[in-house]
């Protein structure tokens, strides 16, 4: 395989070959990454197939809806009824496409270990329906390796070879939902191919959406650039939380610090504590490579150590919880508990891996009863795991005072802005505060507990 380097540019003869303004684009699963990409695509003017096996999916699309907040509905309804993007369930779409894009999800299963039974099923949907010239490029967040060693043998059982009939990349995802400031068309993006042409390909029909393409040697250097940004939140943030227990035993207040610690101008970067970590990155990715490193007798203690204090934070946060229900003197058995937010961070709707989801089961598991309200999820799923066997499906209740003061603590997990924690802290028993999202409130505050500054 050819090497490649970051610093090369596209010649005046490439430019003329590989940029182009009509690629017909197909995106495969279209979740929080691909809708956001198709949407981008088809707002260049580019014609985009969208391909989800979620049939009420792909039936909002066609008539204009989105599903996702970082997308508004009146985003989609102009592309659609332009004609620039169409959405199907139907993999023989692919025939007609120059480029076809892989954002599926990539979990991990109760063990830890890599699940890329979404990939596999992506590539072996393109296989049949792959046509010479098209390209491919992965940006499903996965181990080192993954591209050439999973999607390429699956892709060349049509018979047509990577590199030589069609081309294939990893260029890694980096969707972080909520923000306004970083999207798919301002956030560079990385690039490796499996052929210097395949990278310049890849980034010349990347570059279209207008942020800068930062090309690297292969689809490994791609795939472990995505790890290595996501592994340096995993860490720092389980560095926090472990100051944040420190704090607690010493009598600091962990925020002051964090707070002091921020007016430092260089060689410093805020991260904050709370009741572990969630969402499809942080607390799925690097499993990925501790996984994959194995292969290689190598274990990764720093990315172990961390997995470790932020997977014991819901823990933790119970031990809290069970503090707080002991000064209004309820034992946790027959506590009634109101957890405020279980998407895995503030203002968005996505619960997936919310640390909401083990403090629940654990509360559960000790007796209590539990409700939560999350103006962004109405539906939850705990349980049907080693720590609450019975699978159960909560509700999101409305945030009333008769709710709040019905609890005997109030556990804020996920501390979305819309809240109003005044109200929280006036008519709740007890609060556990995991997010300092009660420290502007007035008034009497000696029944809040505030994870990393409540002395022990």
């Amino acid at each position: 395989m050819e090497t490649q380097d970051n610093r090369l540019e596209l010649s005046q003869a490439e430019r003329s070959t590989l940029y182009r303004t009509d690629e017909r684009i197909a995106i495969i699963g279209l979740g929080y990454v691909g809708l956001p990409l198709a949407a981008a695509f088809a707002a260049a003017h580019r014609h985009v197939i969208g391909i989800d096996i979620d049939a009420r999916k792909v039936a909002q699309l066609n008539a204009g809806c989105s599903y996702i907040p970082d997308v508004p509905s009146q985003r989609v309804a102009a592309v659609v009824s332009a004609g620039c993007l169409q959405a199907t369930t139907d993999y023989s779409a692919l025939r007609d496409r120059d480029v076809i894009f892989i954002c599926v999800p990539t979990p991990f299963d109760a063990m830890r270990a890599p699940d890329l039974s979404y990939v596999v099923a992506a590539s072996e949907g393109i296989q049949p329906h792959l046509q010479r010239g098209q390209l491919v490029i992965l940006q499903s967040t996965t181990y080192p390796g993954t591209t050439e060693e999973i999607v390429q043998p699956i892709l060349e059982r049509s018979g047509l070879k990577a590199g030589v009939d069609f081309d294939l990349a990893f260029s890694p995802e980096r969707i972080d939902p909520g923000r306004t400031d970083w999207t798919v068309t301002n956030t560079p993006k990385v690039v490796g191919g499996i052929t210097r042409e395949a990278t310049l390909r890849a980034a010349a029909v990347l570059g279209a959406l207008g942020a800068p393409v930062h090309l690297v040697s292969s689809p490994r250097a791609a795939e472990m650039t995505k790890l290595l940004e996501n592994i340096f939140r995993s860490v720092n943030i389980a560095l926090v939380n472990e100051l944040a227990l420190l704090s607690e035993r010493m009598g600091i207040d962990i925020w002051e610090v964090i707070r002091a610690a921020s007016t430092k101008p260089f060689g410093f970067m805020p991260f904050t504590p709370g009741a572990g970590v969630g969402g499809h990155c942080i607390g799925v990715d690097p499993y990925y490579l501790s996984w994959k490193a194995r292969e290689f007798d190598f274990y990764t203690k720093f990315i172990e150590l961390a997995a470790e204090v932020n997977q014991s934070m819901p823990f933790h946060v119970v031990e809290l919880a069970e503090r707080a229900l002991a000064s209004v003197k309820v034992p946790m058995r027959e506590a009634k508990i109101l957890i405020l937010g279980v998407a895995f961070k503030r203002d968005i709707d996505d619960p997936r891996n919310s640390p909401a989801e083990r403090v629940i089961e654990l509360l559960m598991r000790r007796g209590a009863q539990v409700k939560y309200h999350d103006p962004y999820v109405p539906r939850f799923r705990v349980g049907g795991d080693v720590f609450l066997r019975q699978p159960i499906e909560l509700l999101s209740q409305p945030l009333t005072e008769a709710l709040v003061r019905e609890a005997d603590c109030s556990i804020i997990v996920t501390g979305h802005r819309v809240v109003d924690y005044g109200f929280v802290v006036q008519h709740s028993r007890s609060v556990v505060d995991c997010v300092n999202a009660t420290d502007g409130v007035q008034g009497d505050k000696r029944h809040v507990i505030r994870l990393g500054a409540t002395p022990l």
